[in-house]
């Protein structure tokens, strides 16, 4: 790998336009998709909006708290009882009363079961009180595991029900049940809702629930702290306590994990890969590869094939996550061909490329406006039998006209990847950076179409964007459909349409494009009654 380093000190020294080639490399090309079909027919591109490039998935790392480990198989949700129970509920009326509740679960014709009591807590877990019932429930019968306290605790921390969770993990205590998976994942769910601190005393906290706080419980707070982006505090917590837990390269590299493939701060990077030399300890397989992730995504391709290359040196095998950043940064410094001769190379390796591999060329240069080369990417991703990705999807909706735009919608959906509420937040946001409200009203209405429920972020983007587009007036009536669909009132908005009426706003009042608000006068939406 020494050649490489060579080339890209080379580069650092010639303009990149010389490594760009006059044409598009020759890839061969498969037809066998409808799909590949649907991406060879031109984009109507507009102008790039730069973003952040797409974070791949933090290597070598399992999640802290898999919800999926306390979920049955949800395709029960299909058999007869389970759906006509699920639907009952959804449908009911609040109850004024937790034994209301349970008379009507008691009346219901449905055979009561431990995994029945799962999965109406799970489909019920944007319904926090009923869900609790249904448990409730589920306890009253002794249909109630271990999953099913951690699910429910996980539903009571979604919606900031802490106390009522904290009274749960009591009962947990008081039955001599196992508390641990219930604080894991309370720490988890502190964290989600930026709580640090209370996360923190979650985990000092177990002592009391004679509980010893253990390796796993330590490296899951400092894992969620990271996730969430406290990563300050993490760092902080882990040198605090390295009397208890001693610094070990685990912990370091959650850290690293951090700051290199969540926040992507190179600075903070380079400054804990220090910290990890003057507490002597040695960076390994994971280290390297969160480091390479991290220039990658900056554009660095000097430092990212020269850790690669010291990396070799070390004696640490380089996974498919290493070789996908270089194929990243090299694409982004417009050399394509030398990112393909990596892809010819971990083949020769007995790797098989990924989603990520074909990724972390097609973003870049769907990003780059290159969407020739995306395409034909793309039509060779799939004769491999890769299947593209939401990723995949998103970043040519980037590049995309409006029409471009609704043909991506529909080929998403075909494909079975959304189109879902990020989805929506990017294309929103592109087209009110270009100045192009209009068309970002009529991607508005498209949410309804994919049963996209806007939420406050989706508010506060189009919002915004309306009104640095002049649009003052039209802001103002999203601003009151947002209060008047019970999302919470943000005084940042509130502030920002308190100012006069420009004179551009009363001149743009009539902009098409109706409100959700305007168009249930005229007829109700069931997606937004059931959400």
């Amino acid at each position: 790998m020494i050649a490489f380093v060579k080339f890209a000190r080379r580069f650092q020294r010639t303009p990149s336009q010389f490594f760009l080639p006059s044409t598009p490399p020759q890839i061969p090309s498969h037809s066998s998709s409808n799909s590949t079909h649907y991406f060879s027919q031109a984009f109507h591109p507009t102008v790039t909006v730069q973003s952040q490039p797409i974070p791949q998935k933090p290597h070598n790392f399992l999640e802290p708290i898999n919800i999926n480990r306390y979920i049955d198989d949800t395709s029960l949700y299909n058999q007869v009882g389970n759906a006509q129970l699920l639907h009952l509920l959804k449908n009911a009326n609040d109850f004024p009363s937790e034994a209301e509740a349970m008379a009507f679960l008691d009346k219901c014709d449905i055979k009561s079961s431990e995994g029945l009591v799962n999965l109406v807590i799970w489909g019920l877990k944007e319904e926090w009180k009923m869900a609790y019932w249904v448990f409730k429930w589920g306890e009253k019968w002794g249909f109630n595991s271990e999953k099913n306290w951690g699910l429910m605790i996980w539903v009571l921390g979604r919606h900031r029900k802490f106390n009522t969770a904290w009274c749960l993990i009591r009962d947990l205590h008081r039955a001599e049940m196992d508390t641990k998976p219930a604080m894991l994942v309370m720490i988890e769910r502190y964290a989600a809702a930026n709580d640090p601190s209370k996360a923190i005393q979650t985990f000092q906290t177990m002592e009391k629930f004679s509980m010893t706080p253990d390796l796993e419980a330590y490296y899951t707070l400092l894992n969620v702290l990271c996730k969430n982006g406290n990563i300050e505090e993490a760092e902080e917590f882990m040198f605090l306590n390295k009397k208890l837990f001693p610094l070990e390269s685990e912990g370091f590299n959650i850290i690293l994990n951090g700051w290199c493939n969540i926040s992507v701060d190179v600075f903070e990077a380079k400054r804990v890969w220090r910290e990890m030399s003057k507490s002597c300890i040695l960076p390994n397989a994971t280290s390297y590869t969160h480091m390479i992730s991290c220039f990658s995504k900056v554009g660095n391709l000097f430092d990212s094939l020269r850790l690669y290359d010291e990396m070799k040196k070390r004696s640490w095998v380089p996974g498919l996550g290493v070789y996908n950043s270089l194929i990243y940064v090299l694409t982004t410094e417009n050399c394509l061909n030398e990112a393909m001769k990596i892809v010819d190379k971990i083949k020769e390796m007995g790797l098989q490329p990924d989603s990520n591999t074909y990724n972390s060329m097609i973003c870049p240069l769907c990003k780059s406006s290159k969407l020739e080369e995306a395409r034909t990417l793309l039509a060779k991703m799939i004769g491999e039998n890769i299947s593209p990705t939401i990723e995949t999807y998103h970043a040519f909706l980037e590049g995309a006209s409006l029409e471009g735009t609704l043909e991506v919608l529909i080929h998403m959906e075909k494909a079975g990847f959304g189109p879902n509420r990020d989805t929506f937040l990017l294309i929103l946001g592109k087209f009110l950076k270009l100045k192009e409200p209009e068309s970002a009203l009529k991607i508005w209405v498209e949410m309804n179409r994919y049963n996209v429920v806007p939420d406050s972020a989706h508010y506060t983007v189009l919002v915004e964007g309306l009104e640095r587009c002049g649009l003052l007036m039209k802001a103002r009536e999203f601003y009151a459909e947002m209060k008047f669909n019970g999302i919470s009132d943000d005084p940042k908005l509130k502030k920002l349409l308190k100012e006069p009426l420009r004179e551009s706003s009363r001149k743009s009042s009539g902009i098409k494009g109706k409100s959700r608000k305007q168009s249930r006068k005229k007829t109700k939406s069931p997606s937004l009654e059931t959400h």
